[in-house]
């Protein structure tokens, strides 16, 4: 079991930084073809409204509600029965995603208003609006699509297989890289919103729903190889298996619904900066990288095993899968929080290509980057908490902790507007992130002890060791710091380089501190 959980992190955490590097890069490409624009703007924070709205039928959690009821019905009835009840969830999620589309659809000009709000010149506001308005039209069919690349990914994780779900988000990016730099190329780089034409406009909204509906589709094909394929049934009423994970799924939207809609109005705040829009969403961007790579990578991984144990009603078991993951997940999670905390200066230049090359955002953007340094390792830690808590069926405390996290992020969000508009701005922002996701992580956490006692929670000598090879890796990130502040001389390129070099070798010296403080393995 400990080598299972650790070798499907190690491919969760390969596959995901192929799909989550690529979605970087989706980032950095917008910004070097767009620059520093209200266009840029008003085009990042329309793109990402399908994703924000998909919460609303519970987004990410819904692996987290599905992968357990599945993982009941393979125990209970086998793949047969997984099927009928995943049919089944499939045909609520879908006629309940479909209305949702249809409702953003109408409410799209609302939204155009409220992304628009901080363009200070009238002329300029009213033509973001209208493009806001086109762009959110052309993407609202992404959520549906978006619900069932989840279900297929549900599918496939219940069975313990993670490598395609992990990698077929890569298709989806790829897909908008290749829209963003045809409209480049087509229309033209650094528009401002008076200048984008419509043609414009649908290359980059049709092309953005193509790569999701591909990114779909090949999940759907992992489902259908792991023997999960299941057809769409309105009968999920007259299951009582299917109306248990149906109404799960109903409690638990407040869990992704709220955070993504603290992430909005953090979006909409920072339009009011030209090219804010870019430095939160860039962040944003490094954060979920870096979690999915290694502390999320690991709560995905364990969530069956999790599921397991709490089907079998078998504390003990639960418990040592619950230390096992804690562990694998600050081992994992550790590296990127010391490695960026210290190199977020170059990271940011790096990061800044094209019209952003000597923009006034990359001192800004490794402000933020510094405050992501911490913040992956707390979201990770939250995740796992909330995955451990959905094996057990139980989404009280993931509900409330959502709903504290929305209120002190929107509250830290609103004080933003008090600083004026600038570096400042962006930073607070951020900032607001990482306090809304230890407040979260402090609740979940506070219920997964209770719920371990008496068991023990941590398991001390890997905590112990981890540190220590964490502590290691600081002389070498320093030392990476330094070559790229002398040598670099601001080439993008030799910079990355050493960014890379000094990497690999940091990572190196905590895998070597590591396997001598660890020692043998302790559940």
């Amino acid at each position: 079991m400990t080598g299972g959980t650790a070798r499907n992190s190690v491919v969760l955490a390969g596959w995901t930084l192929v799909s989550r590097a690529t979605g970087l890069l989706r980032v950095v490409v917008i910004g070097a073809v767009f620059g520093p624009t209200w266009f840029a703007n008003c085009f990042q924070a329309a793109n990402t409204v399908p994703g924000l709205v998909f919460s609303l039928v519970a987004g990410p959690v819904l692996a987290m509600v599905v992968v357990p009821g599945l993982v009941g019905a393979l125990s209970d009835g086998g793949p047969a029965r997984a099927r009928e009840v995943l049919g089944r969830v499939t045909g609520w999620v879908v006629a309940v995603s479909a209305a949702i589309s249809a409702l953003l659809v109408v409410a799209a000009p609302v939204l155009a208003w409220t992304l628009t709000r901080g363009i200070p010149d009238p002329g300029e506001r009213s033509l973001g609006w209208w493009v806001s308005m086109l762009l959110v039209v052309l993407v609202a069919p992404q959520i549906p699509l978006n619900c069932v690349a989840y279900l297929g990914l549900s599918a496939q994780r219940a069975r313990d297989r993670f490598a395609l779900s992990a990698a077929a988000p890569a298709v989806e990016n790829v897909i908008l890289i290749g829209a963003v730099l045809l409209a480049g190329w087509r229309y033209g780089t650094g528009m401002e919103i008076d200048r984008v034409p419509l043609g414009m406009l649908l290359v980059l909204g049709v092309g953005s729903t193509v790569g999701v509906g591909l990114h779909a589709a090949l999940q759907l094909f992992g489902a259908a190889r792991v023997g999960l394929l299941a057809r769409p049934s309105a009968r999920w009423r007259r299951d009582p298996d299917a109306l248990a994970v149906t109404r799960r799924l109903s409690g638990a939207v407040g869990v992704a619904t709220l955070p993504s809609v603290a992430l909005y109005a953090l979006l909409a705040i920072a339009a009011s900066v030209p090219g804010g829009v870019f430095v939160v969403q860039m962040s944003t961007s490094v954060l979920f990288a870096l979690s999915y790579l290694s502390a999320r990578a690991v709560s995905m991984a364990s969530l069956p095993r999790l599921s397991e144990a709490a089907h079998r009603r078998d504390m003990g078991m639960f418990g040592a899968m619950w230390r096992q993951a804690l562990a694998y997940a600050l081992t994992a999670g550790l590296p990127p929080l010391v490695m960026l905390a210290i190199l977020a200066g170059p990271t940011a230049t790096v990061l800044a290509n094209g019209r952003l090359e000597h923009s006034a955002l990359v001192g800004p953007l490794a402000a933020c980057l510094a405050v992501v340094a911490a913040a992956q390792l707390v979201t990770g830690l939250s995740d796992l908490g909330n995955q451990a808590l959905y094996a057990r069926l139980e989404d009280r405390v993931p509900r409330t902790a959502s709903r504290v996290t929305l209120a002190v992020t929107l509250l830290l969000g609103a004080a933003a507007l008090l600083v004026p508009p600038g570096a400042a701005r962006l930073v607070w922002l951020v900032a607001a992130i990482l306090v809304g996701e230890l407040v979260a992580g402090a609740m979940v956490l506070t219920r997964i002890r209770r719920i371990t006692r008496p068991e023990r929670f941590v398991d001390g000598h890997a905590l112990r060791a981890t540190l220590l090879a964490a502590a290691a890796m600081a002389p070498v990130g320093a030392a990476t710091w330094w070559l790229q502040e002398t040598y670099g001389h601001g080439n993008r390129l030799g910079i990355l380089a050493v960014l890379l070099g000094g990497g690999a070798l940091a990572v190196g010296v905590y895998g070597l501190v590591l396997r001598r403080a660890w020692g043998p393995r302790r559940a």
